[in-house]
């Protein structure tokens, strides 16, 4: 089990990207959120098996269909245990 979050820049809210997400990380089997930041970005947590959370960063480089995504920061952190996926 492995912990990841990341911040997403570019043009990534008003585009549908944390609806996407949350489908992705469903369908991937990773546990954690995502929400809209202030500045702008967004932000999010995968929590899963490394794989499934591997497949999670790559996604973010893409983002959805509208998104113009510039960078993403990726931070390990401790796994939580998180249940579900929320899309805050």
């Amino acid at each position: 089990m492995v912990r990841r979050r990341v911040v997403v820049h570019g043009r990534v809210q008003g585009v549908f990207f944390r609806a996407r997400c949350a489908e992705q990380a469903a369908a991937a089997g990773v546990t954690g959120w995502v929400a809209n930041q202030p500045d702008g970005t967004v932000e999010a947590v995968f929590e899963g098996e490394e794989a499934a959370v591997s497949q999670m960063l790559t996604w973010c480089h893409e983002g959805s269909e509208r998104a113009q995504v510039s960078s993403v920061d990726v931070l390990e952190e401790q796994p939580e245990g998180l249940t579900g996926f929320d899309h805050r």
